[in-house]
């Protein structure tokens, strides 16, 4: 298990710095900064040079990036265009993201791994239509709209909740944005588990542990379940980086100040500090996360290992 950890981490570093320098080279070709900095106006050119030989965008994108990457090693992500540091946005906004996304994982486990399982059980009866049907539309209908009518409906109609988040964002009030942000994966998750009970549910291990008389209630868990839960484990994974990055649209309706809030001002603002110090972290976050699911598989199925 050490050797093949140590060979993941190693095969994690070209696959960091090649993302890395993919973001840098796209965000760096978004446009030109310096004119979102002057605003409307357009600068001087004494004021542009100025202003490039500030944030070192007067050099060639290679010796950018190169510099960028010696600086990140010793922790510095750069400076945001407004003077402030990027980590300390990074500070105020990935502990919010994190709860935010930590709530939506939990629906996504909580509820789509219970309905997946109930409709595994009981394919082709009425509960499984439904709950097909309920995934089904939950999937076609985007996003923001869900936001739009739960923050309408919950928040301002019937006044079970705030319209927006405070600025401490604490856990009882990311309930909402956390639903409207699992709701597509939660979906996904309920599918892709009943799918996977169903066809393990013919298995032969589980005809044999059925066939010696173990009862119902461990022959699910101990050998149905951990065997169905490696797909959906796979995708939760690889959800957890998504959730964070792709929470623009939740935090935006919400007014939660987060990473996806972050990263739609830095885009807006043509920042490419910001936008690239994020989005590395966010890097980290999908290579580590895919590490552990790798890891959980000996966990669930007794039968992998790993040399």
């Amino acid at each position: 298990m050490g050797r093949y950890v140590a060979r993941r981490l190693l095969q994690m570093i070209p696959v960091f710095l090649g993302a890395t320098l993919l973001i840098f080279l796209m965000v760096n070709v978004m446009g030109d900064p310096i004119a979102g900095l002057c605003g409307q106006r357009q600068c001087d050119p004494a004021t542009a040079a100025q202003l490039k030989k500030e944030f070192g965008l007067d050099k060639p994108v290679w010796q950018q990036y190169l510099i960028y990457m010696g600086n990140l090693f010793t922790g510095d992500f750069g400076t945001a265009f407004n003077g402030q540091k990027v980590t300390e946005l990074m500070g105020s906004a990935f502990p919010v993201t994190i709860r935010l996304t930590i709530v939506a994982i939990l629906f996504e486990i909580v509820i789509g791994v219970v309905l997946g399982v109930v409709t595994g059980l009981r394919r082709g009866r009425p509960v499984d239509t439904g709950v097909l049907v309920m995934t089904l539309v939950v999937i076609s209908i985007p996003t923001f709209v869900t936001g739009l009518v739960l923050q309408l409906l919950l928040g301002v109609e019937w006044g079970w909740i705030k319209p927006s988040v405070s600025p401490d964002a604490a856990f009882g009030e990311l309930i909402v944005p956390g639903l409207v942000l699992a709701s597509v994966s939660l979906a996904y998750v309920t599918r892709l588990t009943r799918t996977s009970i169903a066809e393990n549910r013919r298995s032969d291990y589980v005809r044999t542990a059925v066939a010696k008389g173990l009862p119902r209630r461990r022959v699910i868990t101990r050998h149905l379940l951990r065997n169905s839960l490696i797909p959906v484990i796979t995708f939760i994974g690889a959800d957890i980086g998504a959730l964070m990055g792709g929470a623009i649209v939740t935090e935006r309706i919400f007014n939660i100040h987060g990473v996806g809030y972050q990263l739609y001002q830095g885009i807006v603002r043509q920042n490419t500090q910001t936008v690239v110090g994020f989005v590395t972290v966010l890097v980290l976050v999908f290579l580590i996360a895919n590490l552990l699911v790798d890891l959980l598989y000996a966990v669930l199925d007794p039968r992998i290992r790993y040399a």
